[in-house]
């Protein structure tokens, strides 16, 4: 009797067990453990396929290899000499909508291309348009202040969105450039080739050059000093200057005023083939300092400028890559100095010592300035006041 209640007690000790086993891997089989135990928890657990061969590693060496199909989503971001480190996405902006610049009308009627924000400037998320539809939509509007003309009167009846920003921009000095009365409350950025400007453009810069740019070689010239002049004024102070150069040096002189129109086909040739180039600006203003200075330098030659002074021109290009009128007392003493760069062939060269480092770079005139304002709307979110920009301008 004994030996048949121990024997059935021993039946139930065997179906409790095999019911306990069976549990036991169903739950195992099914349950997926957190990873937080694993020796390879310390890691960062970015979405991952696989185990890296950090993790791999680590497991080896804590003898677990076992449970190494158990180890998912890892992904190291200690540096090893065997893999390299993993660098986040930079998904910054990324689906932030288009910057909408609304171009009232062309500068001067100049066309260019609307998508080039990125590939000549890039300046991602930017989109130009003169659609008028988008007036409501657009994030800036690029006025050009030569161009508003009588728009004025309507300008202020437009209703405009709160954050929209209206840019007055102009790239003529004050003395060339019109006053708009009624206009002190309509613009609240300014774009201008004035550094203190909201969205400084200038006409142009140094840049570093690179192994794409050829080396750079004097031209051949066959002309000491030239200059190409449309804007004729007996009382500008280049065109006084100028008479009184001319009598001390010979000057090949272009332009309608003297009946040797020059077009732009010819006008690269034409620099390229003198010494010295005439960049006289039609007024003297800080920072106004325009294609006169860059195109010169840019064809491989000196220029000779008049305009702001001297310490203004060298924080835009070396002291040595120009000649400023200021340097001489009077016209005859520079004349003097041209004839001596003449003939002296290794002083006139080390005009261009600058050219081993640096090539210029013109901004295209109304292109530049929409893609500058583009990004600087973009990147610039705050509350702006509507600034008076007469007031500015002309003090």
């Amino acid at each position: 009797m004994t030996s048949k209640l121990s024997t059935g007690r021993f039946q139930q000790i065997i179906v409790i067990s095999v019911l306990l086993l069976c549990s036991a891997v169903i739950f195992y089989i099914y349950y997926k453990p957190m990873m937080s135990w694993l020796p390879c928890s310390k890691f960062v657990l970015p979405k991952q396929d696989v185990c890296t061969e950090e993790c791999l590693h680590v497991l080896k060496v804590a003898n677990q290899t076992q449970i190494i199909t158990n180890c998912t989503a890892v992904q190291v971001k200690t540096p090893t000499s065997q893999s390299p480190v993993l660098e986040k996405e930079d998904t910054t902006n990324a689906h932030e909508p288009e910057t909408v610049v609304l171009i009232w009308k062309w500068p001067f009627g100049l066309q260019f291309d609307l998508e080039s924000c990125e590939s000549n400037y890039g300046f991602k998320g930017c989109r130009l348009t003169l659609d008028r539809n988008q007036l409501d939509k657009a994030h800036a509007i690029m006025f050009h202040v030569r161009d508003i003309g009588g728009d004025v009167s309507y300008l202020q009846t437009l209703s405009r969105p709160p954050r929209q920003k209206w840019v007055w921009m102009n790239m003529e000095s004050p003395d060339n450039s019109y006053r708009l009365p009624g206009a002190d409350d309509l613009f609240n950025l300014t774009s201008n080739y004035r550094r203190d400007s909201d969205i400084w453009v200038p006409y142009g810069q140094l840049v570093d050059i690179s192994e794409n740019n050829q080396p750079f070689k004097i031209p051949e010239k066959d002309k000491l000093v030239c200059w190409i002049v449309s804007n004729w004024k007996d009382n500008l102070k280049r065109v006084r200057y100028f008479n009184e150069l001319s009598q001390h040096i010979k000057v090949e002189a272009y332009g309608r005023h003297f009946g040797r129109y020059v077009n732009n086909e010819d006008y690269s040739q034409v620099v390229r083939s003198c010494k010295f180039y005439l960049s006289f600006e039609n007024s003297v203003y800080i920072d106004y300092i325009t294609e006169k200075l860059f195109n010169p330098m840019r064809l491989g030659t000196v220029p000779v400028v008049l305009g702001p002074a001297r310490e203004n021109y060298e924080e835009f290009v070396p002291r040595d890559s120009f000649i400023h009128v200021d340097d001489f007392q009077k016209p005859q003493e520079l004349a003097e100095h041209l004839k001596l760069l003449d003939q002296n062939q290794e002083m006139y060269e080390r005009y261009f010592d600058w050219r081993k480092d640096y090539v210029p770079k013109m901004n295209d005139f109304g292109q530049a300035q929409a893609c500058h304002i583009c990004d600087h709307v973009r990147r610039n979110k705050n509350y702006r006041v509507f600034k008076n920009v007469n007031k500015w301008y002309w003090g």
